[in-house]
């Protein structure tokens, strides 16, 4: 049976931009682009186009855009970075309770080192509590705050600009992680000191994060002192970063209608669930969300059991936190919401998935949640 993939946030399929681009930057981008000579100023030209045409779609400089290794490496350098630029300051990191795990690892291991984080909750909506934001952002001794733009694991849109309004007039630098949100309408939302970005949530190839530094910010390097073009440690993946700036550019400039056609695919799935299956949750917000994600939990169904017994029917879904499903440990955004965390599906789409698809998955899903809650000895409901 042919595989149908559902699993878009975490990894979009490649884009037909960046095939293109990676293959001609190949042949033209392997030189080093810190050196003089001709090879290397080609080179140098392609980093500087990158550049500026992911400074384009989110509302940067060029000279504030940095590449790095993954979008995991860009956050933890965002967090880590601006704390020690900002030591001065203070020592504490207010952070909402749903980010990303390479966040929260970031926080624990500031805590480590003798600081303090400060978790801010969230509404079963899974939106974070603007008031609780402000009076955490107010405290003394606050250095840097840090929101998701929108939920990876059940999609609500946050309120960054309310909440980067309440950073500015507390002076706190505001990291947010846009990975999810970069090429939807609404995009990158502004008010942020710090970015992170990572290329395969667009149909990038993998291995490329984007790190955003405004000027003015305070921010010091968390690496060791031998940095490559655009401030991370090694060489840089020049290639693969030509590549990722053509999808996002691409991306962007076909995301208003992929949306809209999107939106009403997982709205579909959202409103039919609950009918055609018994004691199901379906979370985030039904309006303030990402067009292309939709999560639901069964009860009395084991997750990881649902994701094995579609996969056998074509189904390539996710289970769990987006980035701690293989730990088979219940998802930290959905405990952090106060909503089943058991029995969770999270199904995120792309441009190659059709209502024919979802329509097939609607027809699978029920029987194998009643088959697995009878394996179980649920029965009757």
């Amino acid at each position: 049976m042919s595989s149908t993939y559902f699993d878009a946030a975490s990894a979009f399929p490649l884009h037909p931009a960046a095939s293109q681009a990676l293959a001609a930057a190949l042949a033209d981008g392997w030189a080093d682009p810190s050196k003089l000579y001709s090879a290397s100023r080609r080179a140098r030209q392609l980093l500087d186009a990158s550049r500026e045409a992911v400074a384009a779609v989110v509302g940067a400089r060029p000279d504030e855009i940095n590449f790095t290794a993954n979008g995991t490496q860009a956050a933890h350098a965002a967090v880590l970075g601006g704390l020690r630029g900002r030591a001065r300051a203070g020592d504490v990191l207010v952070h909402s309770a749903i980010e990303h795990s390479a966040v929260l690892h970031a926080a624990e291991a500031h805590e480590r080192d003798g600081g303090r984080a400060v978790p801010v909750g969230v509404d079963r909506a899974g939106r974070v509590d603007a008031g609780a934001f402000a009076e955490a952002v107010s405290a003394p001794g606050v250095a840097l705050a840090a929101l998701i733009s929108a939920s990876h694991e059940a999609g609500t849109v946050q309120p960054v600009g309310a909440v980067a309004e309440m950073c500015a007039e507390a002076g706190v630098p505001l990291f947010v992680d846009a990975a999810q949100s970069a090429t939807w309408p609404g995009g990158v939302p502004s008010g942020w000191s710090l970015l992170s970005l990572s290329a395969r949530k667009w149909g990038g190839p993998p291995g490329v994060g984007v790190l955003g530094v405004r000027r003015g910010t305070r921010w010091e390097s968390p690496w060791p002192s031998d940095a490559n073009e655009t401030g991370a440690p090694g060489a840089v993946n020049l290639p693969s970063v030509v590549a990722a700036a053509a999808s996002l550019r691409a991306a962007a400039g076909e995301a208003a209608e992929l949306a809209e056609r999107l939106r009403s695919l997982t709205a579909l799935v959202r409103e039919q669930v609950p009918l055609l299956v018994p004691d199901v949750e379906v979370v985030g917000d039904p309006d303030e969300r990402l067009p292309h994600l939709v999560t639901f939990s069964c009860l009395y169904v084991d997750g990881e059991a649902i994701l094995s017994a579609l996969d056998r029917e074509g189904f390539a879904v996710s289970s769990g936190s987006s980035c701690t499903s293989s730990t088979l440990r219940p998802s930290h955004v959905l405990e952090a919401m106060g909503v089943l965390s058991h029995g969770n599906v999270r199904l995120s789409l792309h441009r190659g998935v059709t209502a024919g698809d979802v329509d097939r998955f609607l027809r699978v899903l029920p029987g194998i949640v009643a088959r697995l809650r009878e394996e179980s000895g649920v029965t009757g409901l």
